[in-house]
């Protein structure tokens, strides 16, 4: 089995890149999407990616603004774009909202949300959303800007409800699982799984956040993203393995990856 981990942070400075990248490709994780949340850490997430590449390693980037960090601004995005042209990034974000830390004012977080959407529209990348107890006004900025073509809600944290409004926007929506579903308290998450469609879900460890059952409270890490799996395919019934293909074939429509 081949895995991809959708969403982690690769070049934090808590993992130890080469270590990470071996122990995952040792369970079958061998394509990774090391993701940005303001100007150093999306510029370290393109540069891991380049040197990732160069070595042999299908590690892709994202660049992002995230909502805690919404109050930096935008200043330094188009610049960095510009300087990254072509090197391996495939997505806008994490960017959205987050209601519940409020590290930033939530109509900084707001502005800052639809200014990358309107980013991902002018450059005609994915989008990926970070939103936590602000659903409602998520929904409301991508009615304002319209959401992207392509979308993917990471570490979905929502029930069926959420997962259908997700879902409904358009066909080009994705929501990506992580540890979280691993959880004895996540009966509502483990519910959404069991129907998003399997062509639209994803997997993810969110590294080095929320490692699953049986690391919890431990350093997440890619090598972690088949114990994902493996209860996204308890919940939906099906196996193992066809899990792991259709989160493989997913995540290259929603990061448009070679095959």
């Amino acid at each position: 089995m081949r895995w991809t981990d959708s969403h982690c942070h690769l070049h934090d400075e808590r993992v130890d890149v080469t270590d990470a990248i071996a122990a995952a490709a040792e369970v079958g994780v061998t394509r990774l999407v090391t993701v940005g949340c303001d100007e150093d850490t999306s510029r370290a997430a393109v540069r891991v990616a380049a040197v990732a590449s160069q070595a042999g390693h299908d590690v892709w980037a994202t660049v992002g603004l995230h909502p805690h960090d919404a109050t930096d601004g935008l200043d330094w995005m188009d610049a960095l774009l510009a300087d990254v042209a072509g090197d391996r990034v495939v997505a806008i974000g994490e960017c959205g909202l987050d209601y519940f830390y409020e590290h930033s004012p939530r109509d900084v977080q707001r502005e800052m949300f639809a200014a990358q959407i309107r980013v991902a529209h002018r450059l005609d990348l994915p989008l990926v959303i970070h939103t936590r107890d602000a659903w409602d006004d998520t929904f409301a900025v991508l009615q304002s800007e319209g959401t992207p073509k392509t979308t993917v809600f990471h570490c979905f944290s929502g029930g069926p409800v959420e997962a259908v409004r997700c879902l409904e926007l358009h066909d080009g929506v994705y929501l990506s699982y992580s540890g979280i579903i691993t959880f004895k308290t996540a009966d509502d998450l483990r519910a959404a799984a069991a129907i998003t469609p399997s062509g639209r879900l994803l997997i993810e460890t969110d590294t080095p956040y929320l490692a699953p059952v049986p690391h919890r409270g431990k350093r997440n890490q890619p090598a972690f993203v088949p114990l994902v799996g493996a209860t996204v395919a308890a919940v939906r019934g099906v196996a193992v393995d066809a899990v792991a293909a259709s989160t493989w074939d997913a995540t290259a429509d929603a990061f448009r990856l070679p095959c």
